[in-house]
């Protein structure tokens, strides 16, 4: 016996195919949906598909941008000799909040992953090799994931970067700000040892 018509059925598995949502979060969400006047519902759903229509991978660094390069590749105020090399473009997000860093960034796409069938091939390493090859970039920075498939993925990186005679750098891990020593695993101590500096 269905509970809920079937558009409204549908409108809940879409919302049930999302990352993080579960069946109640999914009914909620459909629900919420229907709730909204005609007007912002066709908005909800035009964002949607302007979207997926226009955005796209920038042609220089595959971060995502609505066409053409993205406004970081675009702005001459950037540092254009240093690369930061990231899995995800969530992850440029996180880089920019800091404001700390200002150079260039490599988009991936994706980690080296077997267990899920990801290889080098499915992501788009092809690319950052031409660019570091052009032979204006000095330094590149791995800002993948300290798991075991974002250390995999560094260091293949910089096993191909190794003959382009660039510095490849890795980001430090470590104890976090505000952290307290009692609670750190073996490996993150193990780590923010290997990784001190002078002060």
């Amino acid at each position: 016996m269905e509970y809920f018509p079937a558009p409204l059925e549908a409108l809940v598995e879409q919302f049930a195919k999302l990352p993080g949502i579960g069946g109640k979060s999914a009914q909620r969400l459909a629900f919420h949906v229907l709730s909204l006047p005609m007007e912002e519902a066709e908005a909800f759903a035009n964002a949607i598909l302007e979207a997926k229509r226009t955005v796209t991978c920038c042609p220089v660094c595959q971060n995502l941008t609505a066409g053409g390069l993205c406004p970081i590749c675009a702005s001459p105020r950037r540092d254009q000799t240093t690369v930061c090399v990231v899995a995800d473009p969530r992850d440029v997000v996180a880089m920019e909040r800091s404001r700390e860093y200002n150079g260039l960034y490599h988009v991936l796409h994706g980690v080296i992953s077997p267990m899920n069938h990801v290889g080098p091939d499915d992501l788009r390493i092809k690319s950052l090799l031409e660019r570091v090859g052009k032979g204006e970039i000095r330094e590149v920075i791995m800002a993948t994931n300290p798991d075991t498939e974002g250390e995999a993925t560094a260091m293949y990186l910089a096993r191909l970067l190794r003959p382009f005679g660039v510095k490849v750098t890795r980001l430090a891990y470590g104890i976090p700000v505000g952290g307290h020593l009692e609670f750190a695993d073996d490996a993150t101590l193990m780590r923010a040892l290997e990784g001190r500096r002078e002060i």
